[in-house]
């Protein structure tokens, strides 16, 4: 085997590898394949949680294209490259002294009116891309599963603390029983013990994952509850303990993600039961069947 021979046959597992084998082989890749390629390098983000589908036609190639490149680089297929971007946003942790340094960098550093368009133009894209990904049947499922539950817990900490408070506030409107698990004097964990596989909860955690979510999540699901999961990967830690969940990927300005697309779902997700809970109080014999 020759040089050539064996730099092929190394597939970068990480962000900056592949962006260095991509830069690298640029010039000899076929023009489709190098116009993929420089649409990856550019839009990680979409990369990470765009379909095929979705990802051929923001690059103006076809879907094969994205395999053939896939298969250019070592990787298995697709899925297998995409994997590299998902990565990236799990390990992506900018600081907040970091996001205000990439803000006075950039074009927003003098002007009140571009950093406004910047959050606003995140916003928009996070709530576009949730309603081309979001699945109709899985949002169906989870509506049903809650308005039939006695009690649902709330679970979510530090950013994703909003989408809860939201949905604990539009359950008060609503007259839906819940509990936040968010207990000042620290008794979160004996809390989840009133729960039963009559009540459900609602969790949201997103990379960098809230360590107190993923272990709640993880004592509900050990005591039967079903689980409904807002969060941002499939390889996030809170899918695994969830019956259904929504994946939601926020776009970002300067390294601030939006939460948009999460609140649009949290906003959502209340009225849907509540009109779900007086379709089955309509339908006595339904709901006793079921």
């Amino acid at each position: 085997m020759n040089n050539s021979e064996a730099a092929l046959t190394r597939v970068p597992r990480d962000f900056d590898s592949l962006r260095s084998v991509i830069i690298e082989r640029k010039a000899t890749m076929p023009k489709r394949l190098a116009q993929v390629a420089a649409y990856a390098l550019s839009n990680p983000d979409d990369m990470a949680f765009g379909t095929a589908a979705s990802i051929a036609t923001a690059a103006d190639v076809q879907p094969s294209t994205l395999v053939r490149l896939a298969h250019h680089l070592g990787y298995e297929g697709f899925s297998d490259l995409q994997n590299v971007f998902r990565a990236r946003l799990r390990d992506r942790t900018l600081s907040y002294e970091e996001r205000m340094l990439s803000l006075e960098a950039g074009p927003a550093a003098n002007s009140d009116a571009e950093l406004l368009s910047g959050f606003l133009t995140a916003a928009s894209q996070s709530v576009a891309r949730l309603a081309g990904t979001i699945d109709g049947e899985t949002f169906s499922k989870s509506v049903d599963l809650l308005a039939r539950a006695e009690t649902i817990y709330l679970v979510a900490k530090r950013r994703s603390y909003p989408l809860t408070a939201h949905i604990a506030y539009a359950f008060g409107k609503l007259g839906i029983r819940y509990q936040i698990i968010a207990s000042p004097n620290g008794i979160d964990p004996e809390m989840t013990q009133f729960a039963t596989s009559r009540d459900a909860v609602i969790a949201a955690s997103f990379a960098p994952y809230a360590a107190d979510s993923l272990t709640q999540a993880q004592e509900f699901a050990a005591r039967g509850v079903p689980i409904v999961a807002i969060t941002d990967s499939v390889f996030s830690p809170l899918a695994a303990s969830a019956t259904h969940w929504f994946e939601v990927s926020e776009a970002d300005y300067a390294g601030f993600r939006s939460l948009s697309a999460s609140i649009a779902l949290a906003m959502a997700l209340p009225v849907a039961i509540a009109e779900r809970r007086r379709s089955l109080k309509r339908s006595p014999k339904r709901n006793a069947v079921e």
